[in-house]
C-alpha cells in the first residue's frame, strides 16, 4: 500500500501542477479576449474557445487534488458525532459511491471523445476531443486519489478527522 499512496502523490502532484498551468493558460487568454475586444475593438475569435476548454480541464484535474486534500463537500457534523468506526464506514460508503460515479464518467467520457474526433473547435481547425478528453484523463487522476484517500482511511489517516483538528 505504501507504493500505491507514493504513485497517488505522484499522480496527484501531475494533476496539480497541469491544472495551475491550465489555469494560468484559460486566465492568460481571458484578459487577452477582454484586451483585444474592448481595447482594440477587434475581438480574438479563438482565445474564448481555448479559454473554456483549459478551464474544464483545470478543473476536472483540480478535482483529485481536492480529493487528496479531503476538500470536497462532505457532512462532517455527521461523521464526527459517531463513533470512529462506523464514521469511517460511512466515509469508505460515500468513497465507493465516488469511485463508481467517477469510473462510470471515465468510461462515457472516453467514449464521447472517440465519438467527437472528427468535430472541430470553433473557430479553430483542433479536434473537440481534446475538450472532451478532459473527461477520462481526469477521471483516472479522480479514481487513484479516492482510491489513495480510502486507504488512508482504512490506515487510519482518515482526511474528515484530520481536516476537524486542522480547522481547531
Amino acid at each position: 500500500m505504501r507504493h500505491f499512496l507514493r504513485l497517488e502523490d505522484f499522480t496527484t502532484g501531475i494533476a496539480q501542477r497541469l491544472s495551475i498551468a491550465f489555469l494560468i493558460i484559460a486566465a492568460s487568454l481571458a484578459l487577452y479576449q477582454v484586451i483585444t475586444r474592448f481595447a482594440f475593438g477587434a475581438p480574438s475569435t479563438w482565445s474564448e474557445v481555448i479559454t473554456r476548454t483549459a478551464m474544464i480541464w483545470s478543473v476536472f484535474l483540480g478535482v483529485a487534488v481536492a480529493f487528496k486534500h479531503g476538500a470536497m463537500i462532505s457532512v462532517n457534523v455527521i461523521q464526527n458525532a459517531l463513533p470512529p468506526r462506523l464514521g469511517i464506514g460511512i466515509y469508505l460508503l460515500a468513497s465507493a459511491g465516488s469511485l463508481i460515479f467517477f469510473s462510470v464518467l471515465l468510461w462515457q467520457g472516453y467514449l464521447m471523445t472517440m465519438r467527437v474526433i472528427p468535430q472541430s473547435l470553433a473557430a479553430l481547425d483542433i479536434s473537440i476531443a481534446w475538450a472532451y478528453a478532459a473527461l477520462p484523463v481526469g477521471s483516472g487522476f479522480i479514481l487513484v486519489a479516492v482510491a489513495a484517500s480510502m486507504v488512508r482511511a482504512v490506515q487510519g489517516d482518515w482526511l474528515i478527522a484530520r481536516n476537524a483538528e486542522d480547522l481547531e
